[in-house]
């Protein structure tokens, strides 16, 4: 999955089939003891973890078979057909509006990592020194919107009327209980403001272009906040299937595994945060974003 929810939007929209995607049509493998294979859905099969997992889940004597996707939107409606066993791509946020949309009901068996969203400035070192009365940018796409105000609510700076949700947008800040104002501006412009502004919450995908570390971060999601639970990766699979040993043993694997865990931080240039979050949690995590994603489309 893509670090930012910009690339998870835009997915939303994309339903071409990718090419050979009949070639794993076939029933589904793993779940009901009828074959050895367990497929398993991504989007970008080369990043350096997959390779990994496939050897450590031979080592315990389980084959995989990864189907690499070329976009986001097809690795749950082939999980929910049967052609795939589990998929791992997405975030709770994601699973949540497909199943909303499509009436299905896929649920997370484990967590992976959290890509963190950072708040930077070029003004303040700290949170802390940003002064009453400053302005912070944020981006104007509801989905990072959302979450970008979550975090500014985490580090102190604003406090949400709901308390925060992923549809939080600026009319839902309590100006009065408020440290500083909030400018709402397109993504790939947030990393300009920052001479015009106290700090700006920029998109991962934008960070290095505009010459900044991903280590100059002044506040970011927390993982252990609730308020950052519903962007924690995950392994998803149909609900049937949620107690399947084999599949709750490759959850094990890739959270525990040193050379599994090595690739996912390679491949994430170093953003991810490995999280072993309760299955329960997570389950909790969903209901209730799919309670707040049903009233959002009334």
């Amino acid at each position: 999955m893509s670090r930012t929810t910009t690339k998870l939007v835009a997915a939303l929209a994309t339903v071409p089939l990718i090419a050979g995607l009949a070639a794993c049509a076939a029933p589904a493998a793993g779940g009901d003891g009828g074959s050895d294979v367990v497929k398993i859905g991504v989007v970008g099969k080369a990043d350096a973890q997959w390779s990994a997992f496939e050897e450590a889940a031979a080592d315990e004597g389980i084959t995989i078979e990864l189907v690499d996707f070329a976009d986001y939107a097809q690795p749950n409606p082939a999980t929910s057909e049967g052609e795939l066993d589990l998929n791992q791509f997405q975030h709770i946020v994601y699973l949540a509006d497909y199943n909303v949309s499509s009436g299905e009901e896929l649920v997370p068996v484990g967590s992976t990592a959290i890509y963190p969203l950072g708040l930077y400035s070029t003004k303040y070192d700290a949170v802390e020194d940003i002064p009453e009365g400053e302005t912070v940018a944020v981006p104007n796409d509801a989905s990072n919107q959302a979450r970008a105000l979550l975090v500014l609510q985490s580090a102190g700076l604003i406090e949400l009327k709901s308390g925060g949700t992923i549809f939080s947008d600026l009319a839902d800040i309590d100006a009065s209980a408020s440290k500083v104002e909030v400018t709402a501006l397109e993504a790939s412009l947030t990393p300009t403001s920052l001479p015009d502004v106290a700090a700006a919450v920029i998109n991962n995908d934008f960070v290095e272009d505009a010459g900044l570390s991903f280590d100059d971060a002044i506040a970011q999601d927390d993982p252990s906040d609730p308020n950052a639970l519903p962007y924690v990766n995950i392994f998803a699979t149909r609900a049937e299937d949620a107690e399947n040993e084999t599949y709750l043993k490759l959850v094990e694997i890739f959270q525990t595994d040193p050379e599994v865990q090595a690739g996912l931080i390679e491949a994430s240039g170093g953003t991810a945060v490995p999280v072993k979050t309760p299955v329960s949690d997570l389950i909790d995590s969903l209901a209730k974003v799919e309670a707040d994603t049903k009233a959002a489309k009334g």
